[in-house]
């Protein structure tokens, strides 16, 4: 859906140039669960989400930003 394409779209900004392995471990998700989500696979908690939050030091309307075509 639109929520996982932003949400997918935005982790890939952020973990940038880092291996999916080496970011999962920054976040404290596994590399399946992030490849997941960046593939627009994985359904995500309300936990985390916070936990995503917390680890990256942001709000969680950072982790969605508005879409790119409007």
């Amino acid at each position: 859906g639109n929520l996982s394409k932003r949400l997918s779209q935005r982790i890939k900004a952020l973990r940038g140039e880092v291996p999916q392995v080496q970011f999962a471990r920054k976040i404290g998700i596994s590399k399946s669960s992030l490849n997941r989500l960046e593939m627009e696979e994985q359904n995500i908690t309300i936990a985390t989400l916070e936990r995503l939050c917390e680890k990256l030091k942001c709000d969680i309307t950072d982790l969605f930003p508005p879409e790119s075509n409007k």
